[in-house]
Protein backbone atom coordinates (compact mmCIF):
# COMPACT_ATOMS: atom_id res chain seq x y z
CA UNK A 1 0.00 0.00 0.00
CA UNK A 2 1.14 3.72 -0.71
CA UNK A 3 2.04 5.29 2.46
CA UNK A 4 -0.56 7.91 3.46
CA UNK A 5 -0.02 11.03 2.43
CA UNK A 6 2.37 10.21 -0.25
CA UNK A 7 1.94 11.69 -3.89
CA UNK A 8 2.78 9.56 -6.71
CA UNK A 9 5.41 11.37 -8.89
CA UNK A 10 4.06 10.95 -12.68
CA UNK A 11 6.53 8.48 -14.68
CA UNK A 12 7.22 11.51 -17.27
CA UNK A 13 8.54 13.34 -14.30
CA UNK A 14 10.71 10.24 -13.13
CA UNK A 15 12.25 10.21 -16.58
CA UNK A 16 12.83 13.85 -16.77
CA UNK A 17 14.75 13.70 -13.39
CA UNK A 18 16.49 11.07 -14.88
CA UNK A 19 17.39 12.38 -17.77
CA UNK A 20 18.98 15.44 -15.49
CA UNK A 21 20.79 12.81 -13.79
CA UNK A 22 22.14 11.62 -17.03
CA UNK A 23 22.74 15.45 -17.85
CA UNK A 24 24.78 15.83 -14.19
CA UNK A 25 27.19 12.57 -14.91
CA UNK A 26 28.16 13.38 -18.50
CA UNK A 27 28.63 16.78 -17.66
CA UNK A 28 31.08 15.97 -14.76
CA UNK A 29 33.42 13.75 -17.35
CA UNK A 30 37.04 14.02 -17.84
CA UNK A 31 39.01 13.77 -20.92
CA UNK A 32 41.98 11.43 -21.20
CA UNK A 33 44.52 10.10 -23.07
CA UNK A 34 43.59 8.83 -26.18
CA UNK A 35 39.97 10.18 -26.63
CA UNK A 36 39.01 8.36 -23.89
CA UNK A 37 36.32 9.71 -20.86
CA UNK A 38 36.48 9.32 -17.09
CA UNK A 39 35.24 10.26 -13.96
CA UNK A 40 36.28 11.03 -10.12
CA UNK A 41 34.02 9.92 -7.12
CA UNK A 42 32.95 13.31 -6.60
CA UNK A 43 33.33 16.45 -8.82
CA UNK A 44 35.87 18.23 -6.06
CA UNK A 45 38.42 14.98 -6.56
CA UNK A 46 41.25 15.76 -8.33
CA UNK A 47 41.46 12.43 -10.05
CA UNK A 48 39.48 10.06 -11.86
CA UNK A 49 38.85 6.49 -10.51
CA UNK A 50 38.09 3.25 -12.80
CA UNK A 51 36.18 1.08 -10.40
CA UNK A 52 33.40 -0.49 -10.71
CA UNK A 53 31.91 0.36 -7.21
CA UNK A 54 31.97 4.40 -7.34
CA UNK A 55 34.51 5.12 -10.61
CA UNK A 56 33.93 4.92 -14.44
CA UNK A 57 33.16 1.66 -14.98
CA UNK A 58 30.29 1.58 -12.92
CA UNK A 59 29.07 4.66 -14.85
CA UNK A 60 29.20 2.53 -17.98
CA UNK A 61 26.30 0.54 -17.01
CA UNK A 62 23.84 3.33 -16.97
CA UNK A 63 25.26 5.25 -20.22
CA UNK A 64 24.05 1.74 -21.69
CA UNK A 65 20.76 2.06 -20.06
CA UNK A 66 20.10 5.41 -21.31
CA UNK A 67 21.31 4.17 -24.84
CA UNK A 68 18.72 1.35 -24.55
CA UNK A 69 16.17 3.36 -23.12
CA UNK A 70 16.11 6.66 -25.11
CA UNK A 71 17.97 5.61 -28.38
CA UNK A 72 20.13 8.12 -28.52
CA UNK A 73 23.65 7.10 -29.96
CA UNK A 74 24.89 9.96 -27.81
CA UNK A 75 24.89 7.64 -24.68
CA UNK A 76 26.66 4.70 -26.55
CA UNK A 77 29.78 6.71 -27.96
CA UNK A 78 30.17 8.23 -24.33
CA UNK A 79 30.23 4.67 -23.22
CA UNK A 80 33.00 4.19 -26.13
CA UNK A 81 35.04 6.43 -25.05
CA UNK A 82 34.39 5.75 -21.48
CA UNK A 83 35.62 2.11 -22.08
CA UNK A 84 38.70 3.82 -24.36
CA UNK A 85 39.83 5.38 -20.76
CA UNK A 86 39.37 1.72 -18.80
CA UNK A 87 41.33 -0.48 -21.38
CA UNK A 88 44.03 2.14 -21.01
CA UNK A 89 43.96 1.31 -16.93
CA UNK A 90 43.75 -2.50 -17.27
CA UNK A 91 47.73 -2.66 -16.54
CA UNK A 92 48.07 -0.19 -13.78
CA UNK A 93 45.48 -1.26 -11.61
CA UNK A 94 46.69 -3.05 -8.27
CA UNK A 95 43.46 -4.50 -7.35
CA UNK A 96 42.22 -6.95 -9.07
CA UNK A 97 38.93 -7.55 -7.01
CA UNK A 98 35.21 -7.32 -8.90
CA UNK A 99 34.01 -3.68 -7.08
CA UNK A 100 37.33 -2.31 -6.62
CA UNK A 101 39.36 -3.60 -9.83
CA UNK A 102 40.66 -5.42 -12.70
CA UNK A 103 37.60 -8.11 -12.77
CA UNK A 104 35.15 -5.29 -12.44
CA UNK A 105 36.69 -3.62 -15.80
CA UNK A 106 36.88 -6.45 -17.99
CA UNK A 107 32.94 -7.46 -16.90
CA UNK A 108 32.54 -3.49 -18.38
CA UNK A 109 34.71 -3.85 -21.55
CA UNK A 110 33.19 -7.27 -22.07
CA UNK A 111 29.90 -5.56 -22.19
CA UNK A 112 30.77 -2.75 -24.33
CA UNK A 113 32.31 -5.80 -26.98
CA UNK A 114 29.12 -7.08 -27.05
CA UNK A 115 26.84 -4.60 -26.57
CA UNK A 116 28.67 -2.02 -28.71
CA UNK A 117 30.91 -3.99 -31.15
CA UNK A 118 33.86 -2.75 -30.24
CA UNK A 119 36.50 -5.45 -31.16
CA UNK A 120 39.05 -3.30 -28.48
CA UNK A 121 36.96 -3.58 -25.79
CA UNK A 122 36.98 -7.29 -26.16
CA UNK A 123 40.56 -7.65 -26.09
CA UNK A 124 41.19 -5.42 -23.24
CA UNK A 125 38.76 -7.66 -21.34
CA UNK A 126 40.88 -10.95 -22.26
CA UNK A 127 44.16 -8.65 -21.25
CA UNK A 128 42.36 -7.59 -18.19
CA UNK A 129 41.40 -11.55 -17.08
CA UNK A 130 45.03 -12.84 -18.38
CA UNK A 131 46.67 -10.36 -15.53
CA UNK A 132 43.69 -11.64 -12.57
CA UNK A 133 45.11 -15.36 -13.23
CA UNK A 134 48.29 -14.48 -13.26
CA UNK A 135 48.18 -12.73 -10.25
CA UNK A 136 46.44 -15.61 -8.20
CA UNK A 137 48.44 -16.72 -5.28
CA UNK A 138 46.54 -20.26 -4.60
CA UNK A 139 44.53 -19.37 -2.67
CA UNK A 140 44.01 -15.46 -2.99
CA UNK A 141 44.10 -12.08 -4.53
CA UNK A 142 44.84 -9.95 -1.07
CA UNK A 143 43.58 -9.46 2.23
CA UNK A 144 39.42 -9.37 1.19
CA UNK A 145 38.22 -13.42 0.64
CA UNK A 146 34.18 -12.00 -0.18
CA UNK A 147 32.03 -10.52 -3.55
CA UNK A 148 33.47 -7.37 -3.20
CA UNK A 149 36.90 -7.17 -2.95
CA UNK A 150 37.93 -10.61 -2.91
CA UNK A 151 37.49 -14.23 -4.57
CA UNK A 152 33.85 -14.52 -4.64
CA UNK A 153 33.40 -11.38 -6.93
CA UNK A 154 36.50 -12.55 -9.10
CA UNK A 155 34.50 -16.01 -9.68
CA UNK A 156 31.15 -14.32 -10.55
CA UNK A 157 33.14 -11.58 -12.46
CA UNK A 158 34.79 -13.80 -14.84
CA UNK A 159 32.04 -16.70 -14.83
CA UNK A 160 30.16 -13.75 -16.20
CA UNK A 161 32.94 -12.19 -18.46
CA UNK A 162 32.99 -15.61 -20.58
CA UNK A 163 35.63 -17.87 -18.23
CA UNK A 164 34.73 -20.17 -16.60
CA UNK A 165 37.48 -21.78 -15.89
CA UNK A 166 39.00 -18.69 -13.98
CA UNK A 167 35.99 -18.79 -12.37
CA UNK A 168 36.36 -22.15 -10.11
CA UNK A 169 40.04 -21.39 -9.86
CA UNK A 170 38.48 -18.35 -7.85
CA UNK A 171 35.92 -20.05 -5.76
CA UNK A 172 37.85 -23.68 -5.15
CA UNK A 173 39.78 -22.53 -1.91
CA UNK A 174 36.38 -21.64 -0.30
CA UNK A 175 35.83 -25.57 -0.08
CA UNK A 176 39.11 -25.96 1.94
CA UNK A 177 39.11 -22.84 4.30
CA UNK A 178 35.10 -23.20 5.23
CA UNK A 179 34.42 -22.78 9.10
CA UNK A 180 32.20 -24.64 10.68
CA UNK A 181 29.34 -23.48 12.28
CA UNK A 182 26.53 -24.74 14.33
CA UNK A 183 24.22 -24.91 10.90
CA UNK A 184 26.95 -24.75 8.44
CA UNK A 185 29.90 -22.98 7.61
CA UNK A 186 31.15 -19.25 7.18
CA UNK A 187 34.29 -17.59 5.98
CA UNK A 188 36.03 -14.29 7.89
CA UNK A 189 36.10 -12.06 5.39
CA UNK A 190 39.89 -10.87 6.20
CA UNK A 191 42.22 -12.17 8.27
CA UNK A 192 42.76 -9.27 10.73
CA UNK A 193 38.81 -9.50 12.72
CA UNK A 194 37.15 -12.42 14.47
CA UNK A 195 33.68 -10.96 13.40
CA UNK A 196 31.79 -12.57 10.68
CA UNK A 197 29.86 -10.83 7.93
CA UNK A 198 26.73 -12.57 7.43
CA UNK A 199 25.27 -10.57 4.24
CA UNK A 200 26.06 -10.27 0.44
CA UNK A 201 28.35 -7.21 -0.22
CA UNK A 202 31.65 -8.15 2.34
CA UNK A 203 29.89 -11.64 4.25
CA UNK A 204 28.54 -15.21 3.86
CA UNK A 205 25.66 -14.66 1.49
CA UNK A 206 27.98 -13.02 -1.19
CA UNK A 207 30.29 -16.21 -1.12
CA UNK A 208 27.39 -18.27 -1.73
CA UNK A 209 25.94 -16.26 -4.25
CA UNK A 210 29.13 -16.73 -6.25
CA UNK A 211 29.65 -20.54 -5.44
CA UNK A 212 26.04 -20.98 -6.54
CA UNK A 213 26.22 -19.47 -9.81
CA UNK A 214 29.86 -20.81 -10.51
CA UNK A 215 28.84 -24.25 -9.50
CA UNK A 216 25.43 -24.26 -11.23
CA UNK A 217 27.05 -22.94 -14.56
CA UNK A 218 30.00 -25.13 -14.42
CA UNK A 219 28.12 -28.39 -13.12
CA UNK A 220 30.25 -28.21 -9.80
CA UNK A 221 27.99 -29.81 -7.24
CA UNK A 222 30.46 -29.81 -4.54
CA UNK A 223 30.26 -26.15 -4.81
CA UNK A 224 26.69 -25.77 -4.67
CA UNK A 225 26.34 -27.62 -1.67
CA UNK A 226 28.75 -25.29 -0.40
CA UNK A 227 26.93 -22.41 -0.43
CA UNK A 228 23.57 -23.79 0.97
CA UNK A 229 25.77 -24.40 3.72
CA UNK A 230 26.99 -21.22 4.46
CA UNK A 231 23.14 -20.12 3.15
CA UNK A 232 22.00 -22.59 6.50
CA UNK A 233 24.36 -20.91 8.98
CA UNK A 234 22.71 -17.45 7.79
CA UNK A 235 19.00 -18.76 7.75
CA UNK A 236 20.17 -19.56 11.40
CA UNK A 237 20.47 -16.40 12.61
CA UNK A 238 17.07 -14.95 11.52
CA UNK A 239 15.23 -13.06 13.96
CA UNK A 240 12.10 -12.20 12.41
CA UNK A 241 11.22 -15.19 10.82
CA UNK A 242 8.33 -16.71 10.37
CA UNK A 243 6.81 -13.82 8.34
CA UNK A 244 9.94 -11.91 8.23
CA UNK A 245 13.59 -12.35 7.82
CA UNK A 246 16.38 -10.20 9.39
CA UNK A 247 19.73 -11.90 10.26
CA UNK A 248 22.21 -9.64 12.21
CA UNK A 249 25.25 -7.07 10.30
CA UNK A 250 27.84 -9.84 12.20
CA UNK A 251 28.97 -11.71 15.05
CA UNK A 252 30.46 -10.34 16.98
CA UNK A 253 29.28 -7.53 15.96
CA UNK A 254 32.01 -5.48 13.35
CA UNK A 255 33.11 -1.62 14.02
CA UNK A 256 30.03 -1.90 16.57
CA UNK A 257 31.10 1.77 17.10
CA UNK A 258 29.99 2.67 13.45
CA UNK A 259 28.08 0.04 12.29
CA UNK A 260 24.38 -0.68 13.44
CA UNK A 261 23.59 -4.60 14.43
CA UNK A 262 21.06 -4.70 11.63
CA UNK A 263 20.27 -2.72 8.04
CA UNK A 264 17.99 -3.27 5.13
CA UNK A 265 19.62 -2.47 1.96
CA UNK A 266 21.47 -4.57 -0.48
CA UNK A 267 24.98 -4.41 1.15
CA UNK A 268 24.39 -5.64 4.74
CA UNK A 269 20.24 -6.38 4.52
CA UNK A 270 17.43 -8.08 3.42
CA UNK A 271 16.78 -6.35 -0.22
CA UNK A 272 20.32 -7.92 -0.57
CA UNK A 273 19.19 -11.32 1.25
CA UNK A 274 16.38 -11.87 -1.25
CA UNK A 275 18.73 -11.50 -4.18
CA UNK A 276 21.12 -14.28 -3.45
CA UNK A 277 17.78 -16.37 -2.35
CA UNK A 278 16.32 -15.30 -6.03
CA UNK A 279 19.51 -16.63 -7.30
CA UNK A 280 19.25 -20.14 -5.66
CA UNK A 281 15.63 -19.79 -6.62
CA UNK A 282 17.16 -20.28 -10.13
CA UNK A 283 19.96 -22.58 -9.62
CA UNK A 284 18.33 -25.09 -8.31
CA UNK A 285 14.43 -24.49 -9.01
CA UNK A 286 13.56 -25.07 -5.29
CA UNK A 287 10.39 -22.74 -4.71
CA UNK A 288 11.02 -22.94 -0.86
CA UNK A 289 13.69 -19.85 -1.74
CA UNK A 290 10.90 -17.63 -3.42
CA UNK A 291 9.42 -17.85 0.30
CA UNK A 292 12.41 -16.30 1.82
CA UNK A 293 13.01 -14.08 -0.59
CA UNK A 294 9.32 -13.10 0.06
CA UNK A 295 9.74 -12.72 3.85
CA UNK A 296 13.10 -10.49 3.06
CA UNK A 297 10.62 -8.23 1.46
CA UNK A 298 7.74 -8.46 3.74
CA UNK A 299 10.89 -7.28 6.36
CA UNK A 300 11.81 -4.12 4.32
CA UNK A 301 8.53 -2.80 3.74
CA UNK A 302 7.80 -2.79 7.16
CA UNK A 303 11.27 -1.34 8.55
CA UNK A 304 10.24 2.10 7.91
CA UNK A 305 12.85 3.13 4.80
CA UNK A 306 12.73 5.37 2.97
CA UNK A 307 11.86 7.77 5.93
CA UNK A 308 15.27 8.93 8.30
CA UNK A 309 13.21 8.00 11.33
CA UNK A 310 16.58 8.49 13.54
CA UNK A 311 19.93 9.96 13.12
CA UNK A 312 21.98 6.99 10.75
CA UNK A 313 18.71 4.63 9.67
CA UNK A 314 18.11 5.73 6.59
CA UNK A 315 20.50 8.23 5.02
CA UNK A 316 21.31 6.64 1.74
CA UNK A 317 19.91 7.60 -1.85
CA UNK A 318 22.15 5.04 -3.26
CA UNK A 319 22.36 1.98 -4.39
CA UNK A 320 24.67 0.36 -2.59
CA UNK A 321 23.35 0.76 0.96
CA UNK A 322 20.52 3.41 0.05
CA UNK A 323 17.00 3.43 -1.26
CA UNK A 324 17.85 2.24 -4.99
CA UNK A 325 19.12 -0.71 -3.90
CA UNK A 326 15.96 -1.28 -2.46
CA UNK A 327 13.70 -0.42 -5.70
CA UNK A 328 15.77 -2.62 -8.04
CA UNK A 329 14.59 -5.58 -6.05
CA UNK A 330 11.14 -3.63 -5.69
CA UNK A 331 10.88 -3.37 -9.44
CA UNK A 332 12.59 -7.59 -9.86
CA UNK A 333 9.00 -8.48 -8.09
CA UNK A 334 6.65 -6.65 -10.23
CA UNK A 335 8.55 -8.02 -13.08
CA UNK A 336 8.68 -11.35 -11.62
CA UNK A 337 5.45 -11.90 -9.77
CA UNK A 338 2.93 -8.95 -10.65
CA UNK A 339 3.73 -7.29 -7.77
CA UNK A 340 1.32 -4.03 -7.10
CA UNK A 341 3.75 -0.48 -7.52
CA UNK A 342 2.81 0.94 -4.37
CA UNK A 343 6.34 0.28 -2.31
CA UNK A 344 8.17 1.26 -5.52
CA UNK A 345 6.21 4.38 -6.03
CA UNK A 346 7.16 5.34 -2.30
CA UNK A 347 10.32 4.52 -3.23
CA UNK A 348 10.57 6.45 -6.10
CA UNK A 349 8.81 9.57 -5.06
CA UNK A 350 11.51 9.79 -2.30
CA UNK A 351 14.39 9.42 -4.68
CA UNK A 352 12.59 12.65 -6.53
CA UNK A 353 11.88 14.41 -3.81
CA UNK A 354 15.54 14.41 -2.72
CA UNK A 355 16.91 15.03 -6.50
CA UNK A 356 18.60 18.55 -6.27
CA UNK A 357 17.72 20.18 -9.62
CA UNK A 358 20.24 22.78 -11.43
CA UNK A 359 21.84 24.45 -14.87
CA UNK A 360 23.91 21.26 -14.49
CA UNK A 361 21.52 18.57 -14.09
CA UNK A 362 20.13 16.69 -10.85
CA UNK A 363 22.67 14.84 -8.13
CA UNK A 364 21.58 13.09 -4.51
CA UNK A 365 23.44 13.83 -1.22
CA UNK A 366 23.86 11.44 1.36
CA UNK A 367 24.08 12.61 4.85
CA UNK A 368 26.45 11.35 7.58
CA UNK A 369 24.89 11.77 10.89
CA UNK A 370 27.59 11.79 12.82
CA UNK A 371 29.53 15.21 11.52
CA UNK A 372 28.55 18.42 11.20
CA UNK A 373 27.30 19.54 8.92
CA UNK A 374 25.93 15.89 7.90
CA UNK A 375 24.98 16.63 4.16
CA UNK A 376 28.08 15.07 2.13
CA UNK A 377 29.06 15.77 -1.32
CA UNK A 378 27.00 14.38 -4.07
CA UNK A 379 28.99 11.63 -5.74
CA UNK A 380 28.82 10.37 -9.50
CA UNK A 381 28.83 6.35 -9.80
CA UNK A 382 27.07 3.47 -9.06
CA UNK A 383 27.53 3.13 -5.21
CA UNK A 384 26.19 6.20 -3.82
CA UNK A 385 25.42 8.49 -6.55
CA UNK A 386 23.70 9.65 -9.85
CA UNK A 387 24.90 6.51 -11.54
CA UNK A 388 23.27 3.55 -9.41
CA UNK A 389 20.01 5.82 -8.89
CA UNK A 390 19.76 6.58 -12.38
CA UNK A 391 19.99 3.23 -13.61
CA UNK A 392 17.13 2.50 -11.20
CA UNK A 393 14.65 4.84 -12.40
CA UNK A 394 14.61 4.09 -15.83
CA UNK A 395 14.10 0.77 -15.59
CA UNK A 396 11.09 2.11 -12.82
CA UNK A 397 9.72 3.89 -15.84
CA UNK A 398 10.08 1.44 -18.41
CA UNK A 399 8.18 -1.34 -15.95
CA UNK A 400 5.28 1.74 -15.76
CA UNK A 401 4.84 2.15 -19.02
CA UNK A 402 4.80 -1.74 -19.63
CA UNK A 403 8.15 -1.90 -20.99
CA UNK A 404 11.02 -4.40 -20.97
CA UNK A 405 12.13 -5.11 -17.28
CA UNK A 406 15.31 -6.51 -18.71
CA UNK A 407 18.92 -4.36 -18.08
CA UNK A 408 21.55 -3.23 -20.44
CA UNK A 409 23.91 -4.39 -18.46
CA UNK A 410 23.04 -7.48 -15.58
CA UNK A 411 24.59 -6.39 -12.89
CA UNK A 412 26.80 -9.60 -11.42
CA UNK A 413 24.93 -10.08 -8.10
CA UNK A 414 21.36 -9.06 -9.23
CA UNK A 415 19.78 -12.24 -11.15
CA UNK A 416 17.97 -11.31 -14.06
CA UNK A 417 14.23 -11.50 -14.09
CA UNK A 418 13.62 -14.53 -15.79
CA UNK A 419 11.94 -14.60 -19.47
CA UNK A 420 8.55 -16.50 -20.11
CA UNK A 421 8.53 -19.08 -22.08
Amino acid sequence: MTAPGTTVVAVDEVEDIAVDGLRRLTGAARETPGGGLAWPVRPSDGAVEPMLYNGTAGIVPVLLEAWRHFGDDAYADTALRAARALAARVDDLEDDSLYFGRTGLALVLRTVHAELGDPASGEAADRALGLVRSRFDGTRWGDLFELMGGNAGIGLGALLAGDPDLAVLAVEPYLRTAEQTAHGVHWPHRPDTDSRLHHVSHGTLGIALALARVGGATGRADLLDLALAAVADVVSRDSAGPDGFLAPHSTPQFLPDLIDPVSYGWCHGPSGDAQLFRTLRDVTSDPAWTALADRCWHTVTRSGLPRRLRPGFWDNNGRCCGTAGVLALACDRIAEQRDAFDFADVLVTDLTARATRGREGAHWSNVDFRSTPGELEPQLGWAMGNAGIVRELLRYVRLARGGDPAYAFAWPDQPPVPVPA
